[in-house]
C-alpha cells in the first residue's frame, strides 16, 4: 500500500473545494445583494411612511391653524358684541337719569328764565339762555347748588339782551350732573 498515489485525489479535493468555496461565495454575495435589496426596500417603505406621516401632519396643522384663526375671529366678534351689550345697558340704565335730569333742569329753572342751548359732554352741561335779569340767573344758580342732581354751577358769561327787556341778558352756564342714588350706592357698598 505504500504505493498509493494520492497527488490526483488531492488536486481533485483542491478543485472540488475551490468550486465549493466560490459557489459559498456566489451564494453569500446573492443572500447579502437580497439582504440589501431588502433592507434598501424596508428603508424606502419607512421613509415613504414617514413622509405619508408628515402630509398628514401638514394637512392637520393647516386645519388648526384655520380652525384657530376662526375661534380669534370668533372671539373678536364675541368681545364686539359684548360691547355693544354693556353700551346698551348702560343707555338702559341711563334713560330713567335722562329723564330724572331734564324733570331737575325744569324744577331749577326759575320763572323768567329759559334755556336756549343745553349741551351734555359726560357729565358735565353746558346751558345758554336768557333771563328777564341777573336775579333769574342768581336764583337759577342756587336752585342748581341746592339740587341734588346739579353740583358746582359755574357762570361762564353774561351779555346784555335788550330785545328781551329792560334788564335781560343773555348767560352762559357750566355745572355737573350729579346721580345721588349712585352716591348712595356707592356709599353703602
Amino acid at each position: 500500500m505504500a504505493h498509493i498515489n494520492l497527488l490526483p485525489w488531492r488536486d481533485w479535493e483542491r478543485e472540488r473545494k475551490k468550486k465549493e468555496f466560490l459557489l459559498n461565495l456566489v451564494g453569500v454575495v446573492l443572500i447579502a445583494g437580497f439582504l440589501v435589496i431588502l433592507a434598501n426596500m424596508y428603508l424606502d417603505n419607512q421613509l415613504d411612511n414617514q413622509n405619508n406621516r408628515n402630509d398628514w401632519l401638514r394637512h392637520e396643522i393647516a386645519d388648526l391653524d384655520r380652525q384657530i384663526a376662526e375661534i380669534r375671529t370668533l372671539r373678536q366678534e364675541r368681545e364686539q358684541l359684548l360691547d355693544r351689550m354693556r353700551v346698551i345697558q348702560e343707555l338702559q340704565g341711563n334713560r330713567p337719569v335722562i329723564v330724572r335730569v331734564f324733570d331737575e333742569l325744569v324744577r331749577t329753572n326759575p320763572s323768567g328764565a329759559f334755556y336756549t342751548n343745553l349741551r351734555m359732554d359726560g357729565e358735565r352741561l353746558s346751558a345758554n339762555g336768557t333771563a328777564e335779569s341777573n336775579n333769574r340767573i342768581s336764583a337759577l344758580m342756587r336752585n342748581l347748588e341746592t339740587s341734588e342732581w346739579f353740583k358746582n354751577p359755574n357762570l361762564q358769561g353774561i351779555r346784555e339782551n335788550p330785545s328781551f327787556g329792560p334788564q335781560a341778558s343773555n348767560f352762559q352756564l357750566t355745572f355737573v350732573q350729579d346721580n345721588p342714588k349712585q352716591d348712595e350706592d356707592g356709599a353703602g357698598g
